[in-house]
């Protein structure tokens, strides 16, 4: 099936861009709230999972192991912006477990954060993996392996332990949607499986509420889920939206941007997931969706800037982003 336009861009009245695409708002137990598009489709979720990614540094014990606490854990679900807090935390990680910087095997990339890839440049510091926005999750998968015995080296192979440990908790949050021969490699090189967007989805929904989770798992959720909120700075970083709203939404919404226009979140009080893909891969398609449900699901929230007016270099409003038909009437706007 044919996406239907979710999101639309205005300048002078006249529809400019319009960002085709699909989602859906999910309870833990499969039942779709609201949706619009292809959801049984499988899309590669990329860094949208990583709080998933996440939990085998807590269950396996590695993160208590290691005193982690609460930004720790939220920079191993993060894609960050590779600030000196951000890549100094993910040195302090893999020094805890006595692993070198060697060890990531994320690649080197320069901070998307303007002001700290300049300060490099003006120190003369070359960039190294623990800037790259996937240093935490990195760290995190490198400290389970310390913990747990298993080498270091290769750990990025999909018949690695810990990428199977990873496998089988995609598994048994996605169900059927989880496929173990659907897979790509992801940009830091890890194993990504494709997976419909429903079946995502529903696995926010039970990360975020805990709802038909062994005891053990629902507290190890809940301590991640948690860990996020309460330090977006460290899940991406200055004027970056998961960072942004996580804060104005004040714990009552998670959020997680992934590559090519994905978006996956959770309304825990609410029992509710949602996940998002883009067509055309663009991130401010995902972020105004992702916006549109944040105000469709929870009360007062406030204004994320991902929809509204849109201004030029002088300041003068121009145009718009906004809600297209297609998700206007599936939200009920």
């Amino acid at each position: 099936m044919s996406n239907p336009h979710l999101v639309e861009l205005l300048r002078g009245g006249i529809v400019e861009s319009a960002h085709a695409g699909a989602f859906v708002v999910s309870r833990p137990n499969g039942d779709v709230v609201a949706t619009a598009g292809d959801i049984a489709r499988p899309i590669f979720p990329r860094s949208a999972i990583k709080a998933l990614q996440a939990l085998p540094l807590i269950e396996t014990g590695a993160a208590d192991q290691y005193g982690f606490g609460t930004a720790e854990l939220a920079l191993a679900c993060a894609s960050h912006s590779g600030t000196a807090g951000h890549a100094d935390l993910a040195h302090a990680m893999l020094r805890r477990a006595g692993q070198p910087v060697a060890a990531l095997a994320c690649g080197a990339h320069a901070p998307t954060h303007e002001p700290s890839a300049r300060e490099l440049a003006r120190r003369s510091v070359r960039y190294s993996a623990l800037h790259n926005n996937c240093s935490g999750k990195h760290a995190g998968m490198v400290c389970t392996c310390a913990h747990r015995g298993d080498p270091v080296p290769g750990y990025l192979s999909v018949d690695h332990p810990h990428q199977q440990r990873i496998a089988r908790v995609l598994a048994d949050f996605c169900g059927e949607g989880f496929v173990a021969s659907r897979y790509g490699i992801d940009g830091c090189s890890a194993p990504n499986w494709a997976i419909p967007l429903r079946d995502l989805a529903r696995a926010f929904a039970t990360l975020g509420s805990g709802e038909g989770l062994p005891p053990d798992r629902r507290r190890a959720a809940k301590r991640l889920v948690d860990a996020c909120m309460a330090r977006p700075d460290m899940v991406a970083g200055p004027d970056r939206m998961d960072t942004t709203a996580m804060t104005a939404l004040n714990n009552r919404v998670f959020m997680k941007t992934g590559a090519e226009g994905v978006y996956c979140g959770a309304v825990p009080d609410q029992g509710l997931g949602f996940a998002v893909k883009i067509d055309d891969g663009n991130k401010r398609g995902a972020e105004a969706v992702v916006e549109a449900i944040v105000k469709r699901f929870v009360a007062d929230a406030p204004a994320l800037g991902a929809i509204g007016p849109i201004r030029n270099w002088a300041g003068t409003s121009v145009g718009e982003t906004r809600a297209a038909d297609a998700l206007r009437r599936a939200l009920a706007l």
